[in-house]
């Protein structure tokens, strides 16, 4: 079984006729559940109405930091609205991005820790963007206590490590192996997409290989981040298998085993019903 925790059906530059096509594309596929992931108000709509409709297929709601100086506190209000819908089970993607900047890291900061708090009120899971934020997510994420005791405490421990889960994803982790067992002891769980079978990203198959599988999940972040042998093209999440693939070369496991194993845990983790 396979789960896409992180993907874009709700991608704005698709026709409905294209949309359509790819929905068949992924029914046609081996993948069993994708997680349509929300970045602004819209697609967060979109992810909700596509969750309603598609068994297989479950929504975050979210603002990406790229949106953060165009969101007020009426759009928070708004993807708050949208947490009781049908299928909605997390928060994201939300958090900061200071490489491309295109809002004011203050600015991020300050959405960020409004839509944490909603997560925390709902108790539902999140959906981490980090890239390039000198450490500022994982502080906000501590300060805003989305590590605490008493979060973890809503939450069933992992079941094979013992570790207490806060439900908090990194999205297409970028950061070394210490980074991501660190992350992991604070109550994290790792989302590995596309990059991980780029010929010189030993990083992130060091990532793949020493984290525990049981705190592992994996994505496409389609239509971004194409696997080898269609890196440079749109990403769909049929080509989730590449990456699953490339991380069982680099644990000496099977194919089947990365996905059986990453689908079990991203339906503990988004308390979804298998």
């Amino acid at each position: 079984m396979i789960f896409d925790s992180h993907a874009h059906i709700n991608y704005d530059g698709y026709s409905a006729e294209e949309r359509e096509e790819l929905i068949r594309a992924i029914e046609s596929s081996e993948v069993d559940y994708v997680l349509d992931v929300g970045f602004d108000l819209s697609s967060s709509r979109v992810a909700a109405a596509h969750a309603e409709r598609l068994p297989w297929c479950f929504a975050a709601v979210g603002l990406h930091p790229h949106d953060a100086a165009n969101a007020t506190d009426k759009t928070i209000a708004e993807i708050r609205e949208l947490l009781p819908r049908p299928g909605v089970v997390a928060v994201g993607e939300i958090g900061l991005d200071y490489y491309r900047n295109l809002s004011p890291k203050d600015v991020q900061q300050d959405m960020f820790r409004k839509l944490l708090r909603i997560a925390a009120e709902a108790n539902l899971p999140v959906t981490i963007h980090d890239r390039d934020s000198e450490g500022d997510t994982l502080r906000i994420l501590k300060e805003e206590g989305l590590f605490d005791a008493g979060r973890k405490a809503a939450f069933a421990p992992n079941p094979e490590t013992g570790i207490p889960d806060a439900r908090v994803l990194l999205h297409c982790f970028s950061g070394t192996a210490d980074e991501a067992l660190a992350a992991i002891e604070l109550g994290a769980t790792i989302s590995i997409a596309g990059p991980v079978t780029y010929k010189k990203n030993d990083k992130t198959r060091e990532v793949a290989a020493r984290i525990p599988l049981s705190h592992m999940l994996i994505e496409t972040d389609a239509p971004y981040l194409s696997p080898e042998p269609f890196r440079g093209k749109p990403n769909s999440s049929p080509f989730i298998v590449f990456t699953a693939r490339k991380i069982a070369e680099v644990r000496g496991v099977s194919e089947q085993e990365i996905e059986d194993a990453t689908c079990r845990n991203a339906l503990r983790f988004f308390g979804i019903e298998g």
